[in-house]
């Protein structure tokens, strides 16, 4: 994972090079990769969870909020029911991307998503291009029923590689789209039946341990304090 960095050095009027005044390359680095001043928590919750923020990213949210100014959270609005049609959060996640950058076009988006509600982010990934692509610095999956075996973005909660070649059992509607791999981390723990099915199988003890664990807290944490480039 890592953050890009757009350089732009603008050239004034011709001089000898011994005249001209040396680029600070330096300080050019340091504005081009300066943290969001202003950022909002896409954060979609998973199967069976009321409406509100899910319990998977209570703890990472508030201390991402208490380390990074200007931040705010919007808990996506599904139904999130047994009937596992997140498509109407999928279109929330969307339409609050794009109406957030008509007002202010310098926002910056973490987008979050739990089982059902990982899946529904993924499926928003394909439906943000352009301005809105680049406005989202970064995605964090748990839990995600589409992890597909082999991605760069696969993790398990320890950030190792357990779960990297094992499939999600809903692999078969969709993945993550190869351009969004290199800004997100898809974790799945070892044995959570519903994105490692060689390991587990359906909604286990592991698919429901993602709330009590500081592992995957942390990596919460570090993974969005990173991408917005502090």
């Amino acid at each position: 994972m890592h953050t890009n960095i757009l350089i732009s050095l603008v050239s004034g009027l011709a001089l000898t090079a011994s005249a001209a005044p040396a680029v600070d390359e330096a300080a050019a680095v340091k504005r081009a990769g300066a943290a969001c001043s202003s950022y909002t928590i896409i954060n979609t919750r998973g199967t069976g969870e009321l409406q509100g923020p899910s319990a998977g990213f209570m703890v990472i949210n508030r201390q991402v909020l208490a380390d990074v100014p200007g931040g705010k959270v919007y808990n996506t609005v599904y139904l999130a029911d047994a009937s596992q049609n997140s498509a109407a959060g999928t279109a929330d996640i969307v339409n609050k991307v794009s109406s957030t950058l008509r007002s202010n076009p310098d926002e910056c988006f973490i987008l979050q998503g739990y089982s059902q509600g990982a899946a529904a982010t993924v499926n928003a990934m394909g439906r943000l291009s352009g301005a809105n692509f680049d406005a989202v610095k970064g995605v964090f999956l748990i839990g995600d029923p589409m992890h597909k075996a082999g991605l760069a973005c696969n993790v398990d909660v320890n950030g190792g590689s357990t779960t990297k070649n094992v499939n999600g059992l809903s692999v078969f509607l969709g993945s993550i789209p190869e351009n969004w791999v290199s800004k997100t981390l898809d974790v799945c723990a070892f044995g959570d039946g519903v994105c490692d099915t060689t390991h587990g199988v359906g909604i286990n003890a592991m698919h429901l341990s993602y709330p009590a664990s500081s592992a995957s807290q942390k990596l919460g944490v570090n993974f969005a304090k990173k991408q917005l480039g502090t």
